[in-house]
């Protein structure tokens, strides 16, 4: 399961580079399928909250309200993390009005490195509890991560550094997703409990990035045609994320 995990977690960061490397260049592309993007990881997410992660906790805590109570401090303590460090997942255009361009680089890639790591703890609790749960999950993070790295890698650009220096910064803080799941699985061993925990956490930090950062964005949209389309990425997050988890 370490294994799965590992792989997974590299996974994750390849695939989030590969988004970088496409879409950084072409800008109507990048807007067109950074939208498309953001409607299946908020499918993704959601999915993998209410058909997995939240089912999955409360069953292995046997304490419904107590899963919850982590559930919603979870959401309530990433709200402030990502406000103590100036962190938005999908949004740069109001970090064009900071002048420290230093303090820039610096809180963009803390908020990465740490929302990485607690990734990796994510995919790695859910591996310890059955493959399929951890399949599921690695797609969820993988999606929602390819909307993140880019803007990531816009803030870092703007900020000063060259798109290769930019590049490699991203991977080497995306590989702490690595040390988040090898940390799970040391810790496990010897807290029967931590894994049902750290589900718990992990759909808060899942329903907060959805509602907090995914869905205003789809909000910015006003063209009729492309809100149903909007619509349809999301339904299609959603049927993906149980197919791979709840079939077969």
């Amino acid at each position: 399961m370490l294994l799965y995990a590992i792989i997974a977690t590299l996974a994750v960061t390849a695939i989030a580079l590969v988004g970088i490397l496409v879409f950084s260049k072409n800008t109507q592309n990048k807007n067109k399928w950074m939208k498309r993007f953001i409607g299946l990881a908020t499918g993704t997410l959601l999915a993998a909250v209410f058909f997995d992660l939240l089912p999955e906790a409360i069953e292995s805590l046997d304490d419904t309200r107590k899963a919850l109570l982590i559930v919603l401090a979870s959401i309530l303590a990433f709200f402030f993390i990502e406000k103590a460090i100036h962190y938005h997942h999908c949004t740069c255009e109001d970090e064009e009005k900071r002048h420290n361009k230093t303090h820039l680089i610096v809180n963009n890639l803390i908020g990465d490195g740490l929302h990485n790591f607690i990734d990796g703890t994510i995919i790695a609790s859910a591996f310890l509890i059955d493959v399929r749960l951890g399949i599921g999950t690695t797609i969820a993070v993988a999606l929602h991560e390819i909307p993140q790295e880019i803007s990531d890698f816009s803030i870092l650009v703007y900020a000063g550094l060259g798109r290769a220096k930019a590049t490699v910064y991203n991977v080497l803080f995306g590989l702490t997703s690595v040390l988040g799941a090898v940390l799970v699985f040391a810790l496990a061993k010897s807290t029967e409990q931590l894994v049902p925990i750290l589900l718990a956490i992990a759909a808060g930090n899942f329903i907060y990035l959805a509602m907090a950062d995914l869905i205003p964005e789809l909000h910015h949209e006003d063209n009729p045609k492309r809100i149903w389309t909007q619509a349809v990425w999301v339904g299609i997050g959603i049927i993906l994320v149980y197919a791979v988890t709840n079939l077969g």
